[in-house]
């Protein structure tokens, strides 16, 4: 059993940054943030694997940069150029070790942009 603890959501202008970050409690395969806006169903954003290989949701390329530290056994989150539209419950998940389901997921941060 692996728990997920979320930090760094708030509130910030459009163009401006954040960073989010995902604690866990024990070791994971993949690890992931995800997002849920009122009204949308959640969606992907990005994923990084152990190893450090990661994938981006179009949406958030060249923008948002995802990466982990295994030691500390915690996954960030960079968010720069952020738009309006990146406004949103974050989640963090992680499959468990060679999973490949979402088995773990946090409780989730707030992340507002204004314009």
């Amino acid at each position: 059993q692996v728990q997920l603890v979320e930090s760094g959501g708030g509130s910030v202008q459009a163009g401006g940054s954040l960073r989010l970050s995902c604690a866990a409690s024990g070791p994971t395969f993949r690890q992931a943030w995800f997002r849920q806006a009122p009204g949308k169903e959640r969606e992907f954003v990005a994923q990084i694997t152990w190893t450090g290989d990661t994938t981006y949701a179009d949406s958030v390329k060249g923008r948002f940069t995802i990466s982990g530290d295994n030691a500390k056994k915690t996954v960030y989150l960079q968010m720069n150029s952020l738009k309006p539209e990146d406004t949103a419950v974050y989640y963090c998940a992680a499959t468990r070790w060679l999973g490949t389901n979402w088995d773990y997921w946090g409780q989730g941060t707030q992340v507002t942009v204004s314009p």
